[in-house]
């Protein structure tokens, strides 16, 4: 039997904002070589945490050890300088520059010591590349690579200052399920070598494939550390929440092509929609057609930044149709509306984007729910009452929202800041269902949402889907395509794939789709 040696140790670590304590005497150990993951729902306390291994804060109370001894972390230049490197969930990458100068900047030495050369950096680069098989060649502009060559390039970044604690934040959220496995073995190589591992993600699967340990996080203390090869993706979510999870997934026979239990109504067509580039980061679509049927969720799938914000706003009337005829709602031309119009018409969006697309932060919910059902309110009641329509005539909308859709909140009528991320998710969610649309575009529902609400938030999408409404589903969680929709599409350099019943799509097909590929 192996012994492991404690790498990084953490003993009752708390930290606190004003009166609210993020964590409470956290303890957690890190062994060699170990490939630790350390799980939570949002608000948990895990970021916060990481933050301090990392020098970002400071712990209020408790100690850190690093390899037996007492250490204080007082900023990532410290961290980096004992051997502790983290990639961050969002890149922190210069694309007008080349991956050998992305690297420079991250590697600047020491005050008073000599750099490194950039003939010397270089051919390291190339090394460590060749060395682990990132394929990564050092003059290739950044803001050329793809997301998962993005992906590769922080981690090089960090393996070039040999780390002993490689902390991974969400790692794999922008990667297709190829570039995940050889993000793997690369994790797994590392481990092999000495280097620990500390993974946060919310995919329950990955941390069951690839974690040695998990660590769970619940309101900001311990609440077990588990074998998650021993464990299942359900145990662990109910460990997440501290309760029973409903386990969402479709019936068996809508994963096959049941087009004849689907209605025969076309909902919504798409006819060769085209859309320009409107900047320099911006994905064009091109030839874009689609038909979505009543009941139908077509999910559509792809790897950020391949036009499904264009996308999106095309769908929900932010961006309009040059001509006529390339967005039909049954028989009605809707391509050329706005967003008001179009929610007239039955179509409702839910946005990526929360705060400042799908509400407004400071604004009470009332006000929220009154901004997109302005023309619901003004055609109720008597005439005098009509005119003066105001956010006041929501409420009543607005605390059946809150209570239909167990949106916890801190007051009656709190402002849409004062909800966290899954709450708000789920009223932006309850006030497009108290529409009752005809056609749903819903992007990245669950993004960002603690395992409970994702859990309500996907059983309400097939329900809504059971009632007759259409929904185009935009997401990056393959998970998330595979349990709900009964089509899939996959979205790569602005263009979509054939569209294929889900039974017919295996994770992957749609992969290789992701990546590229013409055919699957």
């Amino acid at each position: 039997m192996t012994i492991k040696t404690p790498l990084l140790v953490a003993e009752s670590i708390s930290r606190s904002f004003g009166d609210f304590t993020a964590n409470d005497a956290v303890s957690l150990t890190i062994n060699e070589g170990e490939i630790h993951a350390l799980l939570g729902e949002n608000g948990a306390g895990k970021s916060t945490f990481v933050k301090m291994l990392y020098g970002v804060l400071q712990p209020d109370d408790g100690r850190l050890l690093w390899r037996g001894d007492d250490v204080e972390i007082t900023s990532p230049r410290l961290a980096r300088s004992m051997g502790i490197a983290m990639v961050f969930q969002h890149f922190s990458l210069f694309p007008a520059l080349s991956v050998l100068e992305n690297i420079a900047i991250a590697l600047e030495p020491e005050k008073g010591q000599k750099g490194e050369g950039l003939d010397a950096l270089r051919a390291r680069i190339m090394a460590e590349s060749q060395r682990r098989g990132l394929d990564i060649n050092p003059d290739r502009p950044v803001g050329r690579l793809s997301v998962g060559e993005k992906q590769r390039v922080e981690i090089l970044r960090c393996l070039l200052q040999n780390p002993r604690l490689l902390i991974m934040d969400e790692p794999t959220s922008v990667l297709t399920p190829q570039e995940i496995d050889q993000l793997f073995v690369v994790l797994r190589q590392l481990a092999a070598d000495g280097c620990a591992i500390l993974y946060i993600s919310h995919k329950l699967n990955e941390v069951i494939t690839l974690a040695d340990t998990a660590t769970v996080l619940r309101g900001g203390r311990n609440v077990g550390s588990t074998t998650p090869k021993q464990s299942s993706t359900r145990a662990l979510a109910e460990m997440m929440v501290g309760g029973g999870i409903d386990h969402v997934e479709r019936r068996p026979d809508t994963r096959t092509d049941n087009s004849d239990k689907l209605s025969a109504e076309i909902r919504l067509s798409i006819n060769g929609l085209e859309r320009p580039a409107s900047h320099d980061f911006a994905t064009a679509l091109s030839g874009i057609s689609l038909e979505l049927r009543a009941g139908e969720i077509l999910g559509i799938a792809g790897v950020s930044g391949n036009g499904q914000g264009e996308l999106a706003e095309a769908l929900s009337g932010e961006w309009r149709c040059p001509g006529p005829g390339v967005i039909m709602l049954g028989n009605t031309d809707i391509g050329q509306l706005g967003p008001s119009a179009r929610r007239q018409h039955g179509i409702e969006a839910v946005p990526e984007e929360r705060n400042g697309h799908a509400a407004i932060p400071e604004m009470a919910l009332s006000s929220n729910t009154f901004l997109t059902r302005f023309h619901h309110y003004q055609q109720q009641g008597p005439f005098w009452k009509r005119l003066m329509a105001s956010p006041m005539a929501a409420s009543p909308d607005t605390a059946s929202i809150i209570r239909g859709n167990d949106v916890r909140v801190p007051e009656d009528d709190p402002l849409a800041s004062q909800l966290s991320g899954g709450n708000l998710q789920k009223f932006i969610l309850g006030r497009m269902l108290l529409a009752n649309p005809r056609v749903a575009v819903v992007v990245q529902p669950t993004w960002g949402v603690d395992v409970g609400a994702a859990s309500l938030i996907r059983r309400q999408l097939l329900s809504l889907a059971e009632s007759g409404c259409a929904i185009i589903l935009i997401s990056q969680d393959l998970e998330e395509i595979l349990a709900l929709a009964s089509h899939i599409t996959v979205l790569h350099g602005g263009r979509l794939s054939a569209v294929k019943p889900a039974g017919e799509m295996t994770v992957e097909a749609i992969g290789l789709l992701m990546g590229g590929e013409t055919a699957a």
